[in-house]
Formats: C-alpha cells, sequence, structure tokens
C-alpha cells in the first residue's frame, strides 16, 4: 500500500498540472478575455463624464420646472421637499426628483417671413447660438414661412453647426409657390411685370386679405415631429428656439394651435420664443407667448442684434437648467382625456414656469 501512495501522488500531481496546461498555454488575449464594460479602459474613464440620466418609469408624468426669483434669476438650490406638485387639484406624490443640469436636443426655428431690417438683424445674430450650447447639446436648424424648411439634421459639432447657420439664408422666397394663392402676379421678365414697371412681390411678403402669408403653427407642428422620438431614454430636454415676429395666418395652416399643443405636451416638447421687431410694438406676439407658457417654455423679446443674442444664451441656459420632477397618477378620473397640472413652491416670491397639463393616453415622454 505505501507503494501505491508513492506511485498515486505523483500521478495526481502530474493529471493536475495537465488539466492546467491549457490555461497556460492560451495567448494573453484569451487570457484576458474581457467583460463587454471592459473591453475600453478609455470609454470607461469617461462614464463619470457623460451627462446625467433621467430614468424615470414611462407610466409616470415627467415634469419640467423652471423656477425664478423676482429679479429673473434662476433659483438653483430648491429640493424635494420644496415642491408639491398636482393633478387636477388632487396632490401628488413627488416619485422622482433632479436638479442635474441636463443635455439638449433643440430645434433652431427661424422665421423666414421678416421684414429686411428685422431679417439682417437676426441673421447676424444667430452665430450667438452656439455661445450657450454645451458640447453635450445638439440642435438642428430650420426655416418656416407659409412652408417648413427643413435642415441638415440634429448636428452635435459645435464647427459644423456653425456652418450649417452661416449657410442660412434668411427673407427669401418660399421654395414652393403658395397653392391658390390670391394674387395672380402674372408673367414676369427679370423679376418685373410684363406689363407694367412695378416689381414682383416676393412670394414671402404677400398679403392675403391683410393678414400675413405664414403658417407658425405648421411650423412649430414640424419642429415637434423631429423631436417627438428624440430622446426614448429620456436623456435630454427637448426644446424648440422660436425666433419669430409672432405672425400666424390661421387660412395657411393645416395644424391649428390645439393640434400643435397637444403634441409639445404629449412628448414634453417646450417652446422658448425670441419675440424679434415688430413683434412688440404690434402686439402680434400672442400666439408665441401661449405656445412658451402652455409648454412651459419662456417668451423673451428683442429688438436689436445685441439683445437677441444676450436671450439665446439667456434660453439656453434656462431650458438647461429647469428642475425634473415625476409622479403617477393617483386619484384622478383617468377617463378624462386631458389633465392639468399645477407646480407650488413652499417658498415665497417665487415664478414657476411649467407646462399646464397633459393628454392621457400617450404619458408625456
Amino acid at each position: 500500500m505505501k507503494s501505491l501512495r508513492k506511485i498515486g501522488l505523483p500521478a495526481a500531481a502530474a493529471l493536475l498540472a495537465l488539466s492546467l496546461l491549457p490555461l497556460a498555454a492560451r495567448t494573453p488575449q484569451q487570457a484576458a478575455a474581457p467583460t463587454p464594460q471592459a473591453q475600453n479602459p478609455a470609454l470607461a474613464q469617461q462614464q463619470p463624464q457623460q451627462a446625467p440620466t433621467i430614468r424615470v418609469p414611462v407610466t409616470q408624468v415627467v415634469v419640467p420646472v423652471t423656477v425664478k426669483d423676482g429679479s429673473g434669476r434662476l433659483v438653483p438650490d430648491l429640493r424635494r421637499e420644496d415642491f408639491r406638485i398636482l393633478e387636477d387639484n388632487v396632490e401628488q406624490r413627488i416619485a422622482f426628483f433632479s436638479a442635474e443640469v441636463v443635455p439638449l436636443s433643440m430645434v433652431l426655428l427661424i422665421d423666414n417671413d421678416l421684414n429686411s431690417k428685422d431679417a439682417h438683424q437676426v441673421a447676424d445674430s444667430l452665430a450667438s447660438v452656439i455661445a450657450g450650447m454645451s458640447a453635450s447639446d445638439e440642435a438642428f436648424v430650420c426655416r418656416f414661412d407659409q412652408f417648413f424648411h427643413e435642415g441638415h439634421g440634429f448636428i452635435s459639432d459645435q464647427d459644423r453647426l456653425l456652418t450649417e447657420i452661416k449657410r442660412t439664408r434668411l427673407d427669401e422666397e418660399s421654395s414652393s409657390p403658395p397653392s391658390g394663392s390670391a394674387v395672380n402676379e402674372g408673367p414676369t421678365i427679370n423679376g418685373h411685370s410684363s406689363t407694367g414697371d412695378a416689381p414682383r412681390i416676393p412670394a414671402t411678403t404677400i398679403n392675403i386679405k391683410g393678414l400675413p402669408n405664414k403658417a407658425l403653427d405648421d411650423a412649430v407642428y414640424s419642429a415637434a415631429q423631429l423631436l417627438k422620438d428624440r430622446d426614448p431614454e429620456r436623456k435630454r430636454r427637448k426644446v424648440i428656439l422660436l425666433i419669430s415676429d409672432g405672425l400666424n395666418n390661421p387660412k395657411v395652416n393645416t395644424n391649428n394651435y390645439e393640434v400643435t399643443i397637444k403634441d409639445l405636451l404629449r412628448y414634453n416638447i417646450s417652446v422658448y420664443g425670441v419675440g424679434v421687431g415688430r413683434a412688440f410694438f404690434d402686439r402680434k406676439f400672442e400666439r408665441l407667448a401661449k405656445y412658451a407658457h402652455d409648454s412651459g417654455g419662456d417668451v423673451y423679446y428683442a429688438m436689436k442684434r445685441k439683445d437677441m443674442e444676450e436671450l439665446y444664451s439667456r434660453v439656453t441656459e434656462e431650458a438647461r437648467n429647469q428642475y425634473t420632477l415625476a409622479y403617477s397618477p393617483m386619484g384622478t378620473d383617468r377617463e378624462e382625456k386631458y389633465h392639468s397640472i399645477e407646480v407650488r413652491v413652499r417658498r415665497e416670491g417665487l415664478t414657476i414656469l411649467t407646462r399646464q397639463g397633459y393628454y392621457s393616453g400617450a404619458i408625456a415622454r
């Protein structure tokens, strides 16, 4: 038996060595086969620098909120317990709260039917939009008059975006002729009437029975379609920066205000308006202000290029630094299509900007 033990121990050791041999014989790449999370060390180092993620169940209502003091400055130091939220006048439990800075997905929607002076000031000011954007933001440059002129997609590279903005020409004729125009210009030669010396009227400045030939509702609706599915994981803030004199002709719009605001609320898109030129003095900015207030955005007015440039940065800062609240609706009639939202803060003297409600059947996302 003693001799068998002497034989058995070396044999066992040999078998153990043979079982370990395939591990030792692997190449360095095989031996160090990484998990998918460790394949790119450089990427792992960048993770802490990525934008925060708003992770909210899809059954919850997300409510971005801007809070300002009496001087119009953002109030950044509020906590969850400072807020109250009501749906249809029934107080809700805040299930999620965040004060994190969130990157933007923005449609820069520019009025292409301004008078010459305002158009030049707007065009010269647009490059300043870049100054208010962070490296994680993205923008889609579009124009509108009677028609919606879509740009070249969402761009996050600021050099490319600056190039896109510089190539944007304002105060041009519509890319398609107005259908059923009430004005018959007749034949023209070199831009002038063949039967007289009156200059041809550009399509974007034609008035129909005293109304501007401009479809602001359709433009906002089209911008919302570009944004609605842009952020399925709720990592970004979806906004429309609308630069316009606020004029709108309901007769040339396919989509009215009610249809458009419904989509803005459904997809959690905020409109920030910058009213330019004659909007203030002509009192033609009601539509601009209504889209902003009802969607939880804000509206400003500028007469000069310098004012416009300052406002762009203010708008992007405000949109990026909103509080985010979320709740699961309780105690309200789920058969109702529309539900009002009211947000309150316990601190006095503050102004709260948030959307006025949402439509059930498609929880805002």
